[in-house]
C-alpha cells in the first residue's frame, strides 16, 4: 500500500476529488496518510480532517525562502514514510530537494494542455486569462511528474475541454476542474499505485 501525501494551498477541490476517488475504490493500492498545507487556514484542511486524514502545515510566511520551506517538507514527508507526493493547487515552487528526494514520484495538475501556457507565472486564474487572451478554441489540464523545470516534467495524462463563446477565466476555470482536473488526477494516482507508470526519457508509458 502506498503512503500518499497531498500538499494544497487553498480550497482543496482537487483534493476531494481524490478523497471522493478513493472512496469509490477507484484508487487501489493507495492511501492518503497526510495533507500538508502552507497555510494554516486553508480549507483544504477540513476537507482532509472530514476525511480523517492527518493534516500537518508547512507556513509558508515561517520561512525565509523557497529552499527552506522545501526542506523542511521534504523531512517531514521522510518522516511519514511518504511514496507519492501530490501537488494539488499547491501555490509555491519547491526547490530541487524534494524532487531529488522524489524521483518521478511528485504528481503536479495544471490547468492547461502543457506545453501552452505553463511555466513561471502561471498558475491559477493567470493560466486561463492566458488561455481566453491568445483565442485558443481548446484548453484542458495536464498531470505531469515534476521535474526540476517548473511544469517541464514528463507527461502522464492529459483531457482536453472546449472554450466556448463568452467564457470568462472563472468560467473556464471551472469547467477545466469539473472535466478534466477532477478526472486526470485521481486516474494518475491510481496508475501509479497500481505500478503502472514507467518513464522513459520525457515519455510516460502506461503498462496494462
Amino acid at each position: 500500500m502506498k503512503r500518499i501525501a497531498v500538499l494544497v494551498s487553498g480550497g482543496g477541490t482537487n483534493l476531494q476529488a481524490l478523497i471522493d476517488a478513493k472512496d469509490r475504490g477507484d484508487i487501489p493500492g493507495g492511501e492518503f496518510a497526510a495533507v500538508i498545507s502552507s497555510s494554516p487556514d486553508a480549507f483544504a484542511l477540513r476537507r482532509a480532517e472530514k476525511a480523517g486524514i492527518p493534516t500537518f502545515v508547512i507556513d509558508r510566511k515561517a520561512f525565509a525562502s523557497n529552499r527552506e520551506m522545501t526542506v523542511s517538507l521534504t523531512e517531514l514527508l521522510k518522516e511519514q514514510q511518504i511514496d507519492l507526493v501530490v501537488l494539488a493547487g499547491f501555490m509555491y515552487i519547491l526547490t530541487e530537494e524534494l524532487v531529488q528526494a522524489y524521483p518521478n514520484a511528485i504528481i503536479n495538475v495544471h490547468p492547461a494542455l502543457i506545453p501552452s501556457f505553463c511555466g513561471a507565472g502561471c498558475y491559477g486564474l493567470h493560466v486561463h486569462e492566458k488561455a481566453l487572451a491568445y483565442g485558443v478554441k481548446v484548453s484542458g489540464a495536464t498531470v505531469h511528474f515534476v521535474s526540476e523545470e517548473c511544469d517541464g516534467g514528463p507527461i502522464i495524462l492529459q483531457k482536453a475541454v472546449a472554450v466556448e463563446e463568452g467564457d470568462t477565466p472563472e468560467t473556464l476555470q471551472r469547467r477545466i476542474m469539473e472535466q478534466a482536473e477532477w478526472h486526470i488526477l485521481p486516474e494518475a494516482v491510481s496508475l501509479f499505485c497500481q505500478d503502472r507508470l514507467t518513464v522513459e526519457g520525457r515519455r510516460v508509458h502506461i503498462l496494462p
